[in-house]
């Protein structure tokens, strides 16, 4: 796959670690700031199978001063912005988009939910209903779980194989000490970046960015259990159910990304 940028992208570093990349588009009339953290399944151990995609949902409960998920809500609709976050195998992200006046005021608020979640007892309580109710909706949606099922055969009892959303009883487990000790591991500065596309001027959003995120102190990031590569012969998974549908992945293992041909 191919991109095409009007500008070439430039890549900045603070000084306590935390990445930059800007990628600024005249033409447009909208930016979009993204907050990309490494902090996926695979940085998980098995008894917390979950807290990465469980965290990414508090961050929008509340910080001290955006108390609430009311008022973090609101402060984006009023800007007009489209906002979500998501969370991967590898990382997490947290993005809003917006009209291009508005960027400075977006990067503020990903910033705080970023590094100033507060993670109140109440509002993990709350939210255990709601992942509970999206690991339901994914066992319904087949062309999803399929790819799930598929990522436990190729991989197995590993961190590489375990699901995003983790098991029910696990993520009704967690406690606000869980979610304070898996942030301290993993969103450090060495390993955020932090991604502005659109309409903006580089050298006035670059003094936001550092004003915003340079005061992070940086720590030492915990690394992610090495990936066990073992098969030696074909294996095959199905899972039957009353469907009017059947859902298939075929895949072979191939060479890294970054290999040398």
């Amino acid at each position: 796959m191919l991109y095409w940028f009007p500008m070439k992208p430039k890549i900045k570093t603070l000084p306590n670690g935390l990445r930059v990349l800007l990628l600024p588009m005249k033409e447009q009339r909208t930016t979009t700031a993204l907050v990309l953290v490494e902090a996926g399944s695979k940085y998980e151990t098995k008894d917390k199978n979950g807290i990465s995609h469980f965290l990414e949902h508090m961050c929008f409960k509340g910080t001290a001063s955006r108390p609430s998920q009311q008022v973090i809500a609101e402060e984006l609709d009023r800007l007009g912005a489209e906002f979500n976050a998501f969370t991967g195998h590898e990382y997490t992200g947290y993005y809003a988009k917006t009209a291009a006046p508005y960027l400075p005021q977006v990067i503020d608020l990903l910033a705080d939910i970023y590094a100033h979640s507060l993670f109140k007892e109440e509002d993990i309580a709350q939210e255990k209903g709601a992942i509970v109710g999206e690991i339901n909706m994914y066992e319904d949606i087949p062309m999803r779980k399929v790819a799930d099922l598929f990522m436990k055969l190729v991989y197995g009892d590993q961190p590489a194989g375990w699901e995003i959303a983790g098991p029910k009883e696990l993520v009704t487990s967690f406690t606000r000490e869980d979610f304070l000790a898996y942030r301290k591991q993993h969103y450090v500065p060495e390993a955020t970046l932090v991604v502005i596309s659109g309409k903006f001027e580089p050298t006035t959003i670059m003094t936001t960015v550092k004003k915003l995120f340079g005061g992070i102190t940086p720590a030492k990031k915990k690394k992610k259990v090495k990936v066990k590569e073992v098969q030696s012969k074909p294996e095959i998974a199905w899972v039957k159910k009353d469907s009017d549908q059947t859902h298939l992945i075929v895949g072979v293992r191939a060479f890294p990304v970054g290999h040398r041909l």
